[in-house]
């Protein structure tokens, strides 16, 4: 890289990096801007779909809710965007920052399985597309449907756009604004769930850290990197939201172990003492902003109306 292509910084930083979630130990390179912080995989494997095989976690089975459980995730939704909780998921606090309506039109790229937009179906939204070029088939039903297509080639716009730990897997995050910009609706928002190197784990632990992840992750931001992109391409960054899991501690000492994740069971190598350690830890780290990943909300920038001479 001659320039940083974020924030045209001309200085990086080059590191070797080691596929560990199969144990593969496939050598990678990374280039990180000295700059804004952020990395990028410096050559992309021509075919990246090996690294993505049918065990890998968001291909995993989906879980279809009977009549009765979906009424009451309706319900449980309804309350909660009422100001009443109870027993709510997780996905609830990463929507709450949001501006939605049941009829908002939604994408979800990277979606996986789509069990998150079947939860989303169930919580009363209508109008939910997922999008990923490595699910096996397309699937259709009343309220979201799934395609096989890479981002590049949607064609439709969105009231909000997510991306749930897929942006750090596309190449180009420039060009990734550049495409999202065009599908959003005019008060179109966009949520990107991404790991960040503002995390301590990967300060201390460096290429052990667990979302380096080579080379599934393209690219990781810094913070300073989200706002950049959103200056640049008009869109407002309103939400910072750290929500980093316990898995950046028991991942990364995995790695330093020698052992891959997929294969390993936790409950052998760790203690439930240290387990819980672990969770406490990962909610301290999130207070202060050093966790290893964070969601960024956007919303399309006001234009503003210049002010009548005649006023």
């Amino acid at each position: 890289m001659k320039e940083c292509e974020i924030c045209q910084a001309l200085e990086f930083k080059a590191i070797i990096a080691q596929e560990r979630m199969y144990g593969t130990g496939d050598i990678f390179k990374y280039m990180e801007c000295s700059s804004c912080e952020a990395l990028f995989l410096a050559d992309i494997p021509a075919d990246l779909s090996k690294y993505y095989p049918s065990n890998y976690y968001s291909f995993g089975p989906f879980n279809r809710s009977n009549a009765l459980l979906a009424l009451l995730k309706k319900l449980r939704y309804k309350a909660f965007s009422r100001g009443i909780s109870f027993n709510s998921p997780v996905y609830y606090d990463w929507l709450s920052p949001l501006s939605l309506i049941p009829t908002s039109k939604i994408a979800d790229i990277g979606c996986g399985n789509g069990q998150l937009l079947a939860e989303m179906a169930y919580s009363s939204f209508q109008q939910l597309d997922g999008y990923d070029p490595f699910v096996e088939e397309a699937f259709s039903s009343e309220n979201f449907s799934i395609y096989k297509k890479d981002f590049f080639e949607i064609d439709q716009k969105y009231d909000l756009v997510m991306f749930h730990h897929s942006f750090e897997h596309l190449p180009n995050p420039v060009e990734v604004f550049e495409k999202l910009i065009t599908i959003l609706n005019p008060e179109g928002q966009v949520l990107i769930r991404v790991p960040v190197t503002n995390a301590q784990v990967w300060k201390e632990e460096h290429t052990y850290w667990f979302q380096l992840d080579a080379p599934r992750h393209l690219f990781i931001p810094n913070t300073k990197s989200m706002e950049i992109l959103g200056d640049r391409f008009g869109l407002e960054l309103f939400n910072t939201t750290f929500d980093s899991m316990d898995s950046q501690f028991w991942g990364t000492a995995l790695y330093k172990k020698g052992k891959p994740l997929v294969g390993t069971n936790l409950e052998e190598i760790f203690s439930k003492k240290e387990l819980e350690s672990f969770s406490k830890k990962a909610k301290l780290y999130n207070k202060q902003k050093i966790g290893d990943q964070a969601c960024f909300y956007f919303r399309k920038k006001t234009p503003s109306i210049p002010p009548s001479k005649f006023q």
